[in-house]
């Protein structure tokens, strides 16, 4: 510690903090991707609409590595995370207002752009704060306590709260009932906020001990050291193309869900998503993740990759059977859905540990993974807001076929990435020593 830091070092578990933290940083990005998507769709906008100015808010995660360095600047990690998790929360209570008001399509979208931006920076600072706090190993370990509620901040959301928000539809109207659902998202955020000024751990910032205090020199060197690295450009194809499926599946698939039967649809109303997410669909994503995960640690990521490609492509298999079925029972949906779930939980993880085993490696950890996954929203905002345009020109039915299609490009190009067979030691990490910030 320096001179002026008396705290001692910190002791908690990882358990403490890995899960809530990605919780923290799982809600704001659901919600701007998906929730908003159903609460438009309840509102009367359409399908490409949706996936349109949904997916252009996505371009916060894309541009978040140009802001990057400054928080590599930045004393701790820790505090930034706190901040931006209060400043998540306040916008989403602005978003729960803006609903009421008249122009609420064109207000609400220009808030959530600000929830998009805090929740972008929020990441930087999180994701950076995890690779400095935990070796390699335990980065692989806890990857499926990472993916898990990184992403069960979405079924919590669109279980829990999406049917809250059917419930409340039937009964206050539809702009009242959202606005609760948002009001709620807001005070979620900021009581995690206050969680985590005692859970998180803190962590010297390498780049910031060495005197680095030019931030335009910081970002030159950031962008050079990342285009340098080994096999840089088809990571890059990589990493865009990983999610293709995902990113058309993830946006489609809930409003296909919603959409009336006579319009090729499965017809279920919001409170039955919010059921059929929250339910079956949660406790398979939450397995399916932390497997994933310790499949990874044990088998190592070059041999796990296609494994985990393959599982993250099963909900477009999933997602053209119930196209073509178009079944009626709940369970049947449920039991389908929930297969969907376990193969993305347990295939999320391979792309968040190239990234970060492979891209983020190197003195500039924290800005390097921020670019990483910069590239991977990029991937997702492209073929995001594309995917409305796409199933409205070809149904549901052969929208879910293209979208398998869309999975081979990836298959074959894991053939030819450089992903290192060895694992990289703690002591080899430049930043890795946990503090109390």
């Amino acid at each position: 510690m320096s001179s002026t830091d008396t705290t001692p070092l910190l002791k908690r578990s990882p358990i403490s903090w890995v899960p809530t933290l990605y919780f923290a940083e799982g809600l704001p990005f659901y919600t701007v991707a998906l929730i908003a998507g159903l609460m438009y769709k309840s509102l009367g906008e359409s399908n490409d609409t949706i996936a349109r100015w949904t997916g252009i808010l996505g371009l916060a995660w894309v541009f978040k590595p140009l802001w990057s360095p400054l928080l590599e600047a930045a004393r701790s990690k820790k505090h930034l995370v706190v901040v931006f998790q209060a400043i998540g929360g306040a916008c989403l209570l602005l978003v729960a207002l803006s609903v009421q008001l008249p122009g609420y399509f064109a207000i609400s979208i220009g808030v959530l752009g600000l929830v998009a931006l805090a929740s972008a920076t929020h990441d930087i600072a999180a994701d950076g704060l995890y690779i400095a706090a935990l070796s390699n190993k335990q980065q692989a370990a806890y990857a499926g306590w990472q993916g898990a509620f990184f992403n069960a901040a979405k079924f919590v959301a669109l279980g829990g709260l999406v049917i809250l928000a059917g419930y409340l539809e039937k009964r206050l109207g539809v702009a009242n009932a959202w606005s609760i659902v948002f009001g709620l998202l807001g005070v979620m955020m900021a009581a995690l906020a206050l969680y985590h000024t005692w859970a998180l751990p803190g962590t010297r910032n390498v780049v910031r001990e060495a005197g680095s205090a030019d931030i335009g020199d910081t970002l030159k060197n950031v962008i050079v050291e990342f285009f340098r690295k080994p096999g840089i450009w088809l990571a890059i194809l990589f990493i865009v193309l990983f999610r293709a499926g995902e990113g058309q599946i993830q946006t489609i698939g809930p409003l296909f869900l919603r959409e009336a039967r006579d319009h090729g649809g499965l017809g279920l109303s919001t409170d039955e998503v919010g059921l059929v997410y929250g339910t079956v669909g949660t406790a398979a994503f939450l397995v399916g993740s932390v497997l994933g995960g310790y499949f990874t640690s044990w088998l190592g990521l070059k041999r796990a990759m296609l494994w985990l490609i393959l599982a993250l492509n099963l909900p477009n298999a999933v997602f053209y059977f119930l196209g073509v079925a178009l079944p009626t029972s709940l369970p049947v949906i449920s039991a389908a859905l929930g297969l969907e779930m376990f193969g993305y939980g347990f295939g999320f993880v391979g792309v968040i540990l190239f990234i970060m085993q492979v891209v983020a490696v190197g003195k500039y950890q924290t800005a390097h993974y921020a670019l990483g996954t910069g590239v991977m929203q990029l991937g997702m905002v492209l073929f995001k807001s594309i995917s409305g345009d796409i199933q409205t020109a070809l149904g549901y039915e052969r929208f879910f076929l293209w979208v398998l299609v869309s999975a081979i490009p990836v298959l074959l190009l894991s053939r030819f990435v450089r992903i290192p067979g060895e694992e990289v030691t703690r002591q080899q990490e430049p930043n890795a020593r946990p503090v109390e910030a």
